[in-house]
């Protein structure tokens, strides 16, 4: 490790830092409808839809809108991958996708998983590009936030019984937030050299006299919002370690940059909207201290270099630089891998399934606490409350009071939904990796033996279930058992994780806000992150350790021995 190093990741969450707090702000605004210079634009769109903005949702018309949206447009982005040939603009003459890749791909991007077994470049048309995938990381950042926007809701007063209207919420969150941060940044892509374009691929001759096809297309729109709504799904199967996708170390940057911006800007919107903004500073503490360990649990990993590749003469003095772009850097693609993996990203600058066995276990294991630190757009700040929540009920345990939450009491009902949720994202992991292995087609899938081949698949269905869509590339995932297997882990871990969260708010929102006390335990100090911290370790991570040791731990035992599997 250098401090060179160390400066360009200080550098860059000193930008975050620097910008999600005023952008905070703004979302607090927008949340609240105090943002309105687009409201003949959002009346048309209501009309058109024929809901009425004004309608007050208790939390199950809340949850029941939301399904119906996205359950809608699944229907719709499935029927189009199935018949994409007949879309315009297909230069390549791309066919339809098989129906369980379809599926799979579909309830993927849905989802904000965007997990892709398949090259997006050679599988898909343009339309399908703009009109299917594009248009998702749109819809499942907007339904992220939205749920996360209601949740805190929730705390804001007493006695609530609703929890504001999911039309206006989704309409608003995609006019004044996503659709400006998209368009300057895709500009900003384009004059760093991302192509922007409905021209077909490019044919060029190598300097072997050999003919070249070179894939093009409309891609810095669709990379701006992939990575702001951090949904990962990439134009190229290479995904940001493509060229066309990141071409710069400037673009590279913003790109990590805008992964986690407005993860952490929706934790000071929390504060702005409860009027307490230390309350979002302490969350937003708990996530960026596991965010910058990780970074440099990775870094350090990585940096020490792989020493079966030193007994092999390979040098190393710039670290385990194996699936790594030289542009970028070891400093810079340990960043973007918790960053990605810190969030429900899953863009790559770096191939995964190269990095060391302690480097790859440090994605895995962001992404088995449920990608809360910062999380993904929305689903980063409810999954923290939820172990904010968990943390307040030990603190009260330990004290011998009621335990309180930003003026709420918490009870049974909120704890018994809050393990729900959690115990959800460990039966979906740890049960469907130990199916998959205990079967013919889930062991051919796999690339290697041993211990790492136990990382792929454990990988593969932390990825999904935590609506990531990162890999370990050395994975065959375009099988039948692994097609629909994961498509329901994505599921589980989006809606299955989101709806006892709703239920939480719902329940919380009635309940009279009650003013602080001397007994009350405070929740904006350096002691209640530290709690928060070890709560999300303990209850999140830990079910997970067995596994781990099976896989990246027992790897990296069996590399200092000099073996190879």
């Amino acid at each position: 490790m250098t401090l060179n190093g160390w400066m360009q990741i200080f550098v860059i969450l000193a930008l975050v830092a620097a910008v999600a707090l005023p952008l905070g702000t703004y979302l607090a605004a927008v949340a609240e409808g105090r943002v309105n210079f687009l409201r003949p634009v959002e009346s048309v769109f209501y009309r058109l839809a024929g809901v009425d903005p004004d309608e007050p949702m208790g939390w199950k018309t809340y949850a029941a809108a939301l399904m119906a949206l996205n359950l809608l447009h699944f229907v719709l982005l499935y029927l189009m991958l199935r018949f994409q040939q007949f879309l315009p603009f297909n230069p390549a003459g791309i066919g339809p996708m098989s129906p369980r890749l379809a599926l799979n791909t579909a309830i993927s991007f849905v989802t904000n998983t965007n997990w892709q077994a398949y090259a997006g470049e050679t599988a898909l048309s343009y339309g399908s590009q703009m009109w299917g995938l594009t248009v998702h990381n749109f819809l499942s950042a907007a339904t992220g936030i939205a749920a996360a926007i209601m949740m805190v809701r929730a705390f804001c007063a007493g006695g609530l019984k609703t929890l504001g209207n999911f039309w206006a919420d989704i309409t608003r969150i995609t006019l004044y937030v996503l659709i400006p941060m998209a368009a300057a940044m895709t500009v900003f892509l384009i004059i760093c050299g991302v192509p922007q374009t409905l021209a077909g691929p490019a044919h060029a001759i190598t300097l072997e006299g050999a003919h070249q096809v070179i894939a093009r297309g409309p891609i810095a729109f669709q990379e701006a919002i992939k990575l702001l709504g951090t949904n990962g799904g990439g134009f190229f199967n290479a995904n940001s370690a493509h060229p066309f996708e990141n071409p710069t170390p400037l673009s590279n940057v913003v790109e990590t940059w805008s992964e986690i911006v407005i993860p952490f800007a929706l934790v000071f919107m929390l504060g702005r909207m409860v009027r307490a903004p230390r309350q979002g500073y302490a969350i937003a503490a708990a996530m960026a201290m596991i965010l910058v360990a990780a970074a440099g649990c990775v870094y350090a990993a990585e940096a020490h270099g792989n020493p079966l590749l030193a007994h092999l003469g390979v040098g190393h003095a710039m670290g385990n630089m194996e699936g790594k772009e030289v542009r970028f850097g070891t400093a810079m693609s340990s960043l973007f891998t918790v960053t990605t993996t810190g969030t429900s990203d899953g863009a790559v600058i770096a191939m995964h399934d190269s990095f060391t066995p302690l480097g790859g276990l440090v994605p895995m294991f962001l992404m088995e606490l449920g990608e809360i630190t910062p999380g993904g757009v929305g689903s980063g700040l409810y999954g923290m409350l939820v172990y904010a929540l968990l943390a307040v009920f030990v603190a009260g345990l330990m004290v011998g009071r009621t335990p309180e939450y930003l003026g709420k009491k918490v009870q049974a009902k909120e704890i018994k939904l809050a393990m729900l949720a959690v115990l959800i994202l460990g039966i979906s992991i740890l049960c469907g990796t130990a199916y998959a292995l205990n079967t013919r087609s889930g062991l051919g899938s796999l690339g290697n033996a041993g211990p790492h081949g136990l990382s792929e698949m454990l990988y593969a269905w932390s990825s999904a279930t935590a609506n990531n869509g990162s890999a370990f590339g050395g994975l065959s995932a375009d099988t039948k058992l692994l097609d629909y297997g994961l498509a329901l882990a994505m599921v589980l871990g989006r809606f299955g994780f989101m709806i006892p969260t709703l239920a939480i708010a719902g329940s919380l929102a009635a309940k009279p806000k009650l003013p602080e006390s001397a007994g009350t335990f405070p929740t904006d100090g350096p002691l209640f992150v530290g709690l928060l911290i070890g709560v999300v370790i303990i209850l999140g991570g830990l079910q997970f350790l067995p596994a781990l040791s099976l896989g990246p731990i027992a790897e990296h035992f069996v590399m200092l021995a000099g073996k190879v599997f």
